[in-house]
């Protein structure tokens, strides 16, 4: 689950030339009753035609890129879908296009704003499975398109809006986003990047995985050690797993080990020495994979098994043994740990799964949805209550189901927002006629298609694919799960995960044998703390080597 598209993290990337603004206001009684924008590019900017969305972003803040704001809770822009738009040709936002948190122009107050046009660029991709659709092609930004190399924007301006009175504002969007920079190695850090032929080959253009690795303390200095590894996943970032930073000082010898936080442990005497890796495998639909091969979103699984997983093993000292390799992650890393975990269970040791997206879709946050009949409300008799979507940890909502989905809509048609909603339509769900995912529920009514729920289950739901396959997958996953979500999550996980636990607690012959804790009024993402979860792994890991591995080689001093 991603809380918002402006992770401040990415931003040191947007190093973007100012160009010489060109802003045009004036009257135009003639042609609109209200307040409209006319978004182009010059052909010095961008040379060929463009299929792909365009966006007007109207902002109260008085500095700072209006494209940076956008988000569930952020300013309201407007977006529309265009094709083959040539360079110079305008493209006009009015009061009929749909918009978010405000569904029109005209909702707007009459006030000072700055405001921003943008383009965001799509790739035309020719799948294995005969069909041809339009996505945007990540540049190894993280699906992020307001911020991904390629795209377009234009300079902000400063302008007064009176949604009353015609008004055409003209924006020239002059601004390239250029590439993104990849922090260089170090010590600790290493980064691979290359082409899966898997995905190439689904996708039918050049498709790339990576991953990020961060290596034990003295890992040169012991050429002949091979580590357990701890396979991180989450969201896409090229930042080290968990955030590492070497420590500007080293920790007092008699500090207490358990006080020390995830640098310190690192680089402490005392730290099981192991291998952690974060993979990068950002799809057309979204930052992240979710790891599973997926009729939409094409064959990741595969690619991750078959080469990443590989690639990093050939590469670093890696113990490349079942009982050795664990996996971790929060939130949609959640999900994915749980899932390769589930799907691979001979390949994987164990998983510590933090705050899973939903995995039992009885709880698909707040929407069952083999039993409701609309995504955005529930009915109680002749009552009709909005369907949650957020909460504050004091049980408060923050945002419905229909207003996310609103925003993901004006975001991207067809599921191309690149947000959350979308990208579980588009892994879980089949092949719509047209190429694109065919959708769970409408976006705009809400209404449930019970077929498409049929199809999640039987691929997607965990405590169902666990309680259905039990028989086989129970022996082979004894001791194995972990997992940690707070009793408050942010967008009410934690439910699906009690389903979940319910199932497991009676399993027998054999019983699961694992961990789920719940952190009292915690939000997303709770769960164990980095060391913490280093200290459960190693003993995990070193409990469960078979007869004659040696454990001590991997914990020096």
């Amino acid at each position: 689950m991603r809380l918002n598209k402006e992770s401040y993290f990415l931003c040191v990337f947007l190093l973007f030339a100012v160009c010489v603004p060109f802003v045009n206001t004036t009257s135009r009684t003639d042609e609109s009753s209200g307040l409209r924008f006319e978004i182009s590019f010059p052909e010095s900017t961008h040379a060929e035609a463009v299929t792909g969305r365009v966006y007007v972003m109207v902002s109260d803040r008085k500095s700072g890129q209006p494209r940076l704001f956008i988000g569930t809770h952020g300013i309201p822009f407007f977006g529309q879908d265009v094709e083959s738009l040539e360079p110079g040709q305008p493209v006009v936002l009015d009061e009929a296009v749909l918009g978010y948190p405000l569904e029109s122009l005209a909702d707007i107050p009459a006030g000072e704003y700055s405001v921003q046009g943008f383009v965001n660029i799509y790739t035309k991709f020719k799948r294995a499975d005969g069909h041809t659709i339009w996505l945007h092609n990540d540049q190894w930004e993280g699906q992020r398109w307001n911020i991904s190399p390629g795209n377009l924007f234009s300079d902000v301006q400063m302008v007064s809006l009176d949604p009353d009175r015609a008004q055409t504002i003209k924006l020239s969007c002059t601004n390239v986003i250029p590439p993104v920079k990849v922090p260089p190695d170090s010590t600790w850090v290493k980064r691979i990047k290359f082409q899966s032929q898997i995905l190439t080959d689904f996708w039918g253009q050049p498709m790339y995985l990576g991953a990020t690795i961060l290596l034990p303390k003295d890992y040169d200095k012991h050429p002949d050690v091979y580590y357990p590894v701890n396979y991180v996943q989450g969201h896409f970032g090229l930042a080290p797993p968990y955030g590492f930073t070497p420590p500007r000082t080293s920790s007092k010898k008699s500090e207490s080990e358990s006080t020390l936080n995830f640098p310190q442990l690192w680089v402490s005497a005392n730290c099981p020495r192991m291998i952690f890796v974060t993979f990068q495998h950002p799809c057309p639909y979204y930052d992240d994979s979710y790891a599973v091969n997926s009729a939409n979103c094409g064959p990741y699984g595969d690619a991750i098994m078959k080469e990443l997983i590989p690639y990093v093993e050939e590469h670093f000292r890696i113990i490349r043994k079942p009982y050795a390799r664990v996996l971790s992650g929060g939130s949609t890393g959640g999900w994915e740990s749980l899932a390769l975990q589930v799907f691979h269970p001979d390949f994987f040791g164990g998983t510590w799964s933090l705050c899973p997206d939903p995995v039992d879709f009885r709880y698909f946050q707040c929407i069952n949805i083999y039993a409701d009949e609309n995504a955005f409300q529930k009915k109680f008799g002749w009552v009709k209550v909005p369907t949650p979507s957020d909460r504050q940890v004091d049980g408060i909502m923050r945002l419905t189901s229909r207003q996310r989905n609103q925003m993901e809509l004006v975001m991207g048609t067809r599921n191309r927002s690149g947000e959350q909603i979308d990208i579980f339509q588009a892994v879980f769900g089949p092949v719509g006629p047209d190429g694109y995912p065919q959708p769970l529920f409408n976006k705009k009514t809400g209404v449930i298609d019970a077929g498409i729920a049929q199809h999640w289950k039987e691929h997607y739901d965990l405590r169902h694919i666990l309680e259905r396959d039990w028989a086989t997958l129970g022996p082979k996953l004894v001791g194995k799960l972990h997992i940690y979500t707070g009793s408050m999550d942010t967008f009410y996980l934690d439910s699906a995960v009690r389903l979940l636990e319910r199932f497991l607690e009676k399993t027998k012959d054999p019983h699961y044998d694992g961990v789920i804790e719940y952190g009292d009024r915690m939000p997303h993402c709770w769960g164990p703390s980095i060391p913490d979860m280093i200290r459960m792994m190693a003993e995990h890991i070193t409990k469960n080597a078979p007869e004659g591995e040696n454990t001590s080689t991997w914990k020096y001093k």
